[in-house]
């Protein structure tokens, strides 16, 4: 008999009861918080069934956008090959650039149409080949088989919306510098006669701004209290300081300020200072499609500060903001809608639901941008705009669901 390995698996069993005696307590802390948290393990909701349905939605939906986008793409270059020629446009920038943050921009834009698409496709092949049938006939309720087509819509807008908000438009500012300087398309890079309130009383005046360089010329600041001027400064030159470590920061050339205190006057000059004055450069220049440039923290911040201003140009800033929260809920709607439309087994296949799929998604991004025009020209709430869309498409979602195959 060998002793020493008795031994040794006596050590090990005597050490396992001393750690137990000392930590067991941790174990079974865990497997009681295990015990009372069960309803969190997404497998006591997510069946079979349930990721058959799932990896059917979301591997139509991104081949649907790899194929569309892939079209797209060859036709972009097809259209802009000469200008890329002519203005010498590296490849490095076209790929990365250009095209890299093309795709993003072009399938979110889209992807409500996308999941209207992959929902009717590949419904209608599962009705087509009995499947919906079997499944009702299991004992499995309409509103049970919708279950993975809610989780897979959600997977899509928490998709959408993190992109929308946070990629695509750091992207948009390296894509549309690209196309300033290799397609020719001139953006606004300068500003005459700008006045604005940068602060409670305080009035900042421009009379010309250079965006290239961050340079304004003919520059006045005046601070009112109880409508009274208090105080008046005057620059031949405002510099934006591009290298500071935090915002707002301005070195003014050629100052003068007139300190009004009653009948007194206090003045004093210099030559060149450094100061503090509540603007930006967006603040001063606005250029077609600016809202697109900002991640969605930074358009609501935007917007309060203008608002603060008493500034009047933020309605295509409140819709472009809540635009992005509206359409990240479309892929709800419009897959309660594909589902509803082409689980019903019929002769003569998915043509017409597809081509009614099409409408109604086309239908949907029509409608957001006549209600965005509507809310920036005839003075509609920025929000009702936005989410009129999805109010219209929800009525038709739950018409269309209290019709489908139960």
């Amino acid at each position: 008999m060998n002793y020493s390995k008795i031994k040794r698996w006596r050590r090990i069993y005597e050490l396992r009861r001393w750690m137990d005696r000392r930590f067991g307590w941790i174990v079974r802390a865990f497997r009681w918080i295990g015990h009372k948290l069960r309803w969190l393990n997404p497998r006591r909701y997510i069946k079979t069934l349930d990721w058959y349905i799932i990896k059917k939605f979301l591997t139509t939906y991104f081949f649907a956008i790899a194929l569309i986008i892939s079209i797209s793409i060859v036709f972009d270059v097809n259209e802009n090959l000469s200008k890329f020629t002519e203005y010498h446009a590296p490849l490095k920038a076209i790929v990365f650039d250009y095209y890299l943050n093309f795709i993003p921009y072009f399938s979110n834009l889209f992807s409500p149409l996308f999941v209207f698409i992959a929902v009717i496709f590949f419904t209608s092949k599962m009705a087509g080949n009995s499947e919906i049938i079997s499944i009702l006939a299991a004992g499995i309720s309409f509103k049970r088989m919708m279950r993975p087509y809610m989780i897979s819509a959600a997977l899509i807008s928490l998709l959408t919306f993190y992109l929308g908000s946070y990629v695509i438009p750091k992207g948009t500012v390296i894509k549309q510098n690209f196309e300033t300087l290799y397609k020719n398309k001139k953006r606004n890079n300068a500003a005459e006669n700008v006045q604005l309130q940068v602060g409670k009383g305080v009035i900042a005046y421009i009379q010309h701004y250079d965006n290239n360089i961050k340079r304004g010329y003919g520059f006045s600041l005046d601070k009112f209290e109880n409508k009274k001027l208090v105080n008046h400064m005057t620059a031949s030159e405002i510099q934006y300081d591009t290298i500071s470590n935090s915002k707002f920061h301005w070195k003014v050339s050629s100052w003068r300020i007139r300190d009004l205190r009653g009948l007194k006057e206090k003045i004093t000059s210099g030559s060149s200072k450094d100061t503090l004055i509540l603007m930006e450069p967006t603040d001063l220049v606005f250029s077609k499609g600016q809202q697109e440039t900002f991640t969605s923290p930074q358009l609501r911040e935007y917007i309060n500060r203008q608002i603060d201003r008493g500034s009047t140009n933020v309605v295509q800033y409140e819709v472009e903001y809540h635009k992005r929260i509206a359409s990240s809920f479309a892929s709800f709607i419009l897959t309660t809608i594909g589902v509803s439309l082409s689980s019903r087994k019929r002769k003569g296949g998915m043509g017409l639901y597809l081509g009614i799929g099409l409408a109604l998604s086309f239908g949907y991004i029509m409608l957001q941008t006549v209600s965005a025009t509507f809310a920036i020209n005839a003075g509609t709430p920025a929000m009702l705009a936005a989410w009129i869309p999805n109010i219209i498409f929800a009525v038709v979602a739950w018409f269309c669901y209290r019709q489908a195959p139960r």
